[in-house]
């Protein structure tokens, strides 16, 4: 299944506005431009700025026009644009076959689709069908897909105040004050949760897909519990970022599916929300159990899960399952989560 995109990489001179910035040009942004991002932009998808030019400029210029807030990360500079590219989708940290680059001239898009082939490629001539296009319309919008934006820019403010923090990380995470609160899923949830199955794919434990109508039939089920998990912190709100899915089998209560945003991947709240479903479950009297299915960038959660006390029971071709042994092997700490439980 093709990824849904999740950011789109803009050029700046001759594809958001016609004419060069440094070559004392004074350009207007575009208006199939500024339309389109709009449009994009109350879906969900974020946008980012790789252009080829001198960096105080180019962001003046776009403060000039209003639109510096429209952007999550913006690198200018005179290097090759799929190097930038790939800066920006770790600094969002986000998959290159969630990526769309435009640009205007063909030699850059031939650049990063030769460097980076999962990035999808689009001229500038095209920009005004772009919401047009499937890859660029999500399956669900859902209420916080048009704050997405402002949770990836209050993610860049988080990053700078890592950056001069005078501690080590763990002091950072601690100095958050990080809580995580932690429900049943409700129908007003359930646009999101398949949202997050849909787009979560490093924090995920099986890499499978729950659609509305299945993840409301199993909120309904009584061999089955789904839990959303929301996070917060001294910045602010991260929204719902954590789903997990378990199935009662007799004395066995098997997560089949555990998942975070990749927005808090650094933040080591996925060891916190798996000890919640081991508390969970014992406290029903049920063995902890879980499913894990390995793909392309899942491993650290094997890891997570092996660290958080797991131990592979039995392996069925791709698919294994893992027992809780009781004990926690180390790993991330999870002491600067704090975990608010609003579960019946």
């Amino acid at each position: 299944m093709e990824q849904t995109v999740k950011c789109v990489v803009w050029d700046l001179d001759d594809t958001i506005w016609d004419g060069v910035v440094l070559e004392q040009d004074v350009p207007v942004p575009k208006a199939e431009v500024l339309r389109t991002i709009d449009v994009l932009d109350r879906r969900g998808i974020l946008h980012a700025i790789a252009s080829r030019g001198e960096f105080e400029p180019a962001v003046a210029h776009l403060r000039a026009h209003g639109l510096e807030e429209l952007f999550c990360a913006v690198d200018v500079s005179w290097g090759p644009k799929s190097g930038a590219v790939r800066r920006i989708a770790d600094t969002l940290n986000i998959g290159l076959d969630t990526v769309a680059f435009v640009d205007n001239d063909p030699v850059e898009r031939a650049e990063v689709a030769g460097a980076l082939p999962s990035v999808r490629c689009y001229p500038a001539e095209s920009i005004a069908s772009f919401p047009d296009l499937p890859e660029l319309t999500p399956e669900s919008i859902t209420a916080e897909a048009a704050g997405r934006r402002a949770l990836y820019r209050a993610e860049r403010i988080r990053q700078s105040s890592e950056e001069v923090f005078a501690g080590s990380s763990a002091e950072f995470l601690a100095s958050l004050g990080l809580v995580m609160t932690v429900r049943t899923a409700e129908d007003e949830d359930l646009a999101r949760a398949h949202e997050l199955t849909v787009r979560s794919h490093q924090l995920n434990t099986t890499g499978r897909t729950f659609g509305i109508d299945e993840l409301r039939r199993l909120c309904r089920s009584d061999r089955h519990e789904v839990l959303v998990a929301a996070l917060e912190d001294r910045f602010g709100e991260y929204g719902t970022i954590g789903l997990a899915v378990s199935e009662f089998r007799g004395d066995d209560s098997v997560l089949q599916l555990l998942l975070m945003s990749c927005r808090v991947m650094s933040r080591g709240v996925g060891a916190a929300l798996i000890q919640h479903v081991v508390d969970r479950a014992r406290a029903r009297g049920q063995q902890p159990c879980a499913e894990f299915v390995a793909t392309e960038v899942n491993r650290v959660m094997l890891v997570t899960l092996r660290f958080g006390g797991f131990e592979v029971a039995a392996t069925d071709h791709d698919r294994l399952l893992l027992r809780h042994n009781g004990i926690a092997q180390g790993g991330p700490h999870t002491d600067h989560v704090r975990i608010v439980s609003a579960v019946p």
